[in-house]
């Protein structure tokens, strides 16, 4: 199976027509989102089915960063060499131990040294990685103001929003409408608020993927005829604390561990059929 070198080498297999079909505004884009492992080569709707049989293994999306790539995760690990630890702490909210930035992620505890090493008793995957990395880096530190807003209202979110909607809001919704009850448990799990009343759902919650950024889930389930919805709210304040493809990675990455776990755990839930209002 060809492995791509480049995202040139992606670009040259495209018809370069640059017809929107798969959601991004030109080839050279897709091309791009294909080769950073956001996009799977067999969306493009024009690419002929033997082209997608000899390249369609491309990018690892679990050893590829979801936001920016391998070489802006080298970037942010390299530019803490130079991070003064204490400012950085007092300015994002977080504890210095032992000469390392300390964090909660979902609840879990989190650390990076200068050397862009990580001490933490979770799996480091990159959606949790790059996020962390901009957090202490770039974060101003805003405390969430209690205003919630999607994904496309925040700084450069319009233009990634159909794809954070498919990778991450359909593929959360597509989770909880068949693996329900384990879906409940999986988002309080991972230390799940209570949402304020206006926001009540069948099952909603507030999230912390980082301590000063978080997000809510708000599903309900199908009823009377309407299909069941889901959507992800950020506090107004997440692109001051984050960059837009720190937000994305952490929304997708979520979806991604949540539907692994639920395949993985799902048992004899997967031969239910979806859940339906009580």
């Amino acid at each position: 199976m060809k492995r791509p070198q480049n995202a040139f080498e992606i670009f040259k297999l495209l018809d370069k027509s640059n017809c929107g079909n798969c959601g991004e505004k030109t080839c050279l884009a897709f091309a791009g989102a294909v080769f950073r492992g956001m996009r799977r080569l067999e969306e493009c709707p024009r690419l002929n089915p033997q082209v997608i049989r000899e390249y369609s293994g491309g990018a690892d999306p679990d050893k590829i960063p979801e936001a920016e790539g391998t070489a802006h995760f080298a970037k942010l690990r390299a530019e803490l060499a130079a991070l003064d630890f204490e400012a950085a702490g007092r300015r994002i909210g977080a504890e210095v131990v032992d000469g390392r930035i300390a964090l909660r992620v979902l609840g879990k505890e989190f650390a990076v040294d200068p050397r862009g090493n990580f001490h933490t008793d979770i799996h480091v995957n990159p959606w949790v990685a790059i996020p962390f990395l901009t957090y202490v880096l770039y974060g101003e530190g805003r405390m969430p103001s209690g205003r919630w807003v999607s994904f496309r209202e925040l700084k450069g979110g319009r233009e990634r929003y159909a794809l954070f909607q498919k990778r991450c809001e359909e593929a959360l919704r597509r989770v909880a409408d068949t693996y329900t009850a384990l879906f409940d448990d999986m988002v309080h799990l991972f230390g799940g608020r209570e949402v304020a009343p206006q926001f009540a759902s069948d099952i909603s919650v507030v999230l912390d993927p980082l301590p000063r950024v978080p997000f809510m889930i708000c599903y309900w389930r199908p009823a009377e005829g309407m299909a069941s919805g889901l959507h992800v709210f950020f506090d107004e304040t997440a692109d001051r604390n984050l960059d837009i493809g720190a937000c994305f990675a952490l929304g997708v990455g979520l979806a991604q561990m949540f539907t692994r776990l639920s395949q993985r755990h799902g048992g004899a839930a997967a031969a239910l059929p979806p859940a339906t209002a009580q």
